[in-house]
């Protein structure tokens, strides 16, 4: 006698079965020595502020034209082809990094951004929150979603210029200067 009894819910995101979680060349949507090539990279970070040493990114987003790739297969990398999906696993210092382009605004009255993903050990559902690029000393874009968010809290979702082709994005899980994350009226 048998009987499909189903999977077994966890409690909470993870632990992983790493098989082809990481992948040759997950972090890289572009490679990093293409002209436009820029590096996202940041600090995954708990509520007292240590860094989370087995956290999963993962990254979607537009291309530098606002196209987002929506076909078969636009996961697989080849060489020179833009993806729009990253992931990255964090070190042991919850360090993460993805090579990517500038993304370009996906609709008119907004700007370019990157959904970031993020599964940990201890969250109940994988979280979900946005990059937006600037440089150094730009001020903050308008955008639709940026506009409805407590200005105290706007600057977690900014990924900022910190040297030549380089955006830093630290996420923070709870606590003082929380992340903004988001949720999705859909999501089941």
């Amino acid at each position: 006698m048998t009987s499909d009894l189903g999977q077994t819910p966890s409690q909470t995101v993870g632990p992983f079965f790493g098989y082809a979680l990481p992948f040759a060349g997950g972090p890289q949507l572009v490679a990093p020595s293409r002209a436009d090539a820029v590096v996202l990279h940041g600090v995954v970070l708990d509520g007292d502020g240590l860094p989370v040493p087995d956290a999963l990114l993962e990254l979607w987003q537009a291309d530098a034209d606002g196209a987002l790739v929506q076909r078969a297969g636009s996961r697989a990398r080849e060489l020179g082809r833009f993806t729009g999906f990253g992931r990255s696993a964090v070190d042991v210092d919850g360090h993460y990094e993805f090579a990517t382009v500038l993304p370009g605004a996906v609709a008119p009255s907004t700007t370019g951004w990157a959904l970031i993903t993020v599964f940990a050990r201890g969250l109940l559902h994988h979280l979900f929150t946005r990059a937006y690029f600037l440089d150094a000393d730009a001020a903050l874009p308008a955008d639709p979603l940026l506009d409805r968010v407590d200005p105290a809290r706007r600057e977690t979702l900014i990924a900022r210029a910190d040297g030549p082709g380089s955006y830093r994005f630290d996420i923070r899980l709870q606590g003082e200067g929380e992340t903004v994350f988001l949720e999705y009226a859909d999501r089941a």
